[in-house]
């Protein structure tokens, strides 16, 4: 009887310990925040948690960068949710025609877009941990996406940089070594590129590879994780103008409840923070506005700090700027996105459709001649971001010509390509075509003019009627047109 209930204990230890997952900072043997977490230590511990909690959490590699490193997405919700992924994934996705009758919130995560903004990277291990432990009621109603580091060579960039000229301990004086990245910073990815500007250009391996996951989900909440100057206060939605004029009165609304929600965490802990002043809604190529134009609530976080803060640093004001601070903010903006969706699921779901069924844009159809060359180079694109096109028919369409800016005709014939704003992407597509961009506002954060006719050196015009083409005609481009939504990633 002894040695039965001996074994019975053994066994019930045995299990319970299996059942308790690691702190990020008791898997990698020293305190979060104490150090910067190079690449393949973030990936390890991920691998981890899907090893153990393989029911909560689903891991992918959906890429690799240019020297190599892994890109991973982490899938977090209950057992019940992540045994029927697939299935709330198409019925997430039926909702952009009417059809769909989908219960789940999908949120997604995206960290360390800016290598050097290294804090992010740091918050997602304890922001997953978070979710399958202390937070894991969240997950009933929600799936959360968790996209660790976009950029891991931009990232381990800045921390081998900073590892080798950091003082032990570290040195808050702002004028130390430690705090001043050369030029061959870890901002951009390997060929020296802003990640940030590419969601709508898709120039480089780590946006072409992303992006074909993110529109297999086409999230209801997307947050772009940064880190801005040492001196600033955490900013948080609701985004300054100007707005894009196909954002929503529900888009607007919800980054406004969205914030109070973060407003409510950083009050309680006295952390200073500001909303609209600086980051607005207009470039489509960010990783706030991309999502939006896509139906979801797209929101940038930007952390004081990032590659001048290192450990810790001492701003203007005589306060020290720790890593832990920054991954603090970072974790309870992360936690309050996913409070906030897993609570208002009905109505994200709600929105989402009607986001895909109010189209009343003034454009109906762009017309598109010039160099073959070219035309095949912005067919792919639009395949790229899924949005449909097709070839025109022999005929004459009317409207406004892009060379003059003014009323005038084109004739058409099958090699040009037609892309009708009337389809699932019509407001992305409207956004990328238009001539000219509304602003509400004559300041800007960055770009304000990106037309893709204009970008791509094509003859083009604006149509009010909707032209008619042929998705299968023989244009330019052979290749498929129809892009597939068929989900096959690689577990990790």
């Amino acid at each position: 009887m002894k040695k039965l209930l001996l074994s019975f204990f053994l066994l019930s230890t045995t299990y319970g310990i299996s059942q308790t997952l690691l702190s990020p900072s008791d898997f990698l043997g020293y305190e979060l925040g104490s150090e910067f977490t190079r690449h393949h230590q973030v990936v390890d511990y991920y691998k981890y948690l899907a090893e153990n909690a393989s029911d909560r959490i689903k891991l992918v590699e959906y890429g690799k960068t240019n020297e190599r490193r892994p890109l991973i997405v982490a899938y977090v919700s209950t057992p019940e949710n992540i045994a029927a992924l697939e299935s709330i994934r198409l019925e997430h996705l039926k909702n952009t025609t009417g059809q769909g009758s989908p219960t789940k919130a999908i949120v997604w995560l995206s960290y360390n877009v800016h290598g050097n903004e290294s804090v992010s990277t740091e918050a997602s291990m304890q922001t997953i941990y978070e979710l399958l432990t202390s937070k894991s009621s969240y997950m009933e109603n929600t799936v959360v996406i968790m996209d660790p580091c976009i950029n891991p060579d931009g990232r381990d960039r800045y921390v081998n940089w900073y590892n080798q000229f950091k003082n032990t301990p570290n040195n808050i004086d702002p004028n130390s070594k430690e705090h001043h990245e050369g030029w061959l910073n870890g901002r951009s990815n390997h060929y020296m590129f802003d990640l940030n500007r590419d969601w709508a250009w898709l120039t480089q391996v780590e946006s072409q590879q992303r992006i074909k996951v993110f529109n297999q989900w086409l999230p209801h909440v997307h947050v772009d994780f940064h880190e801005q100057g040492v001196n600033n206060p955490y900013y948080f939605a609701p985004a300054a103008e100007p707005f894009h004029e196909v954002v929503t009165d529900f888009q607007r609304d919800f980054q406004i409840t969205i914030g109070k929600n973060h407003a409510k965490y950083f009050d309680a802990n006295g952390w200073f923070y500001f909303t609209k002043e600086v980051f607005d809604l207009l470039y489509p190529s960010y990783g706030d506005t991309y999502p939006t134009y896509n139906g979801g609530i797209g929101m940038t976080y930007e952390q004081g700090g990032s590659g001048r803060a290192g450990l810790g640093v001492r701003t203007f004001i005589g306060d020290t700027l720790t890593l832990h601070d920054r991954i603090a903010h970072h974790l309870t903006t992360g936690l309050s996105t996913v409070e906030v969706a897993s609570k208002n699921t009905e109505k994200l779901n709600r929105e989402f459709k009607k986001f895909y069924q109010n189209k009343n844009f003034k454009y109906k159809s762009y017309v598109l001649n010039g160099d073959p060359d070219k035309i095949d180079a912005i067919a792919a694109l639009l395949n790229s971001h899924e949005i449909k096109y097709g070839w025109a028919k022999e005929g004459t369409a009317k409207g406004h010509l892009y060379s003059s800016g003014k009323l005038g005709t084109l004739k058409t014939t099958p090699a040009n390509l037609v892309v009708s704003t009337n389809q699932v992407k019509g407001t992305l597509a409207q956004v990328l075509m238009e001539p000219n961009t509304k602003l509400s506002d004559s300041l800007t954060y960055d770009i304000t003019a990106w037309s893709l006719p204009y970008a791509y050196g094509l003859e083009a015009i604006a149509s009010q009627s909707l032209v008619e083409s042929d998705p299968s005609g023989a244009g330019s481009l052979n290749r498929l047109r129809e892009p597939t939504l068929a989900w096959t990633p690689m577990l990790i």
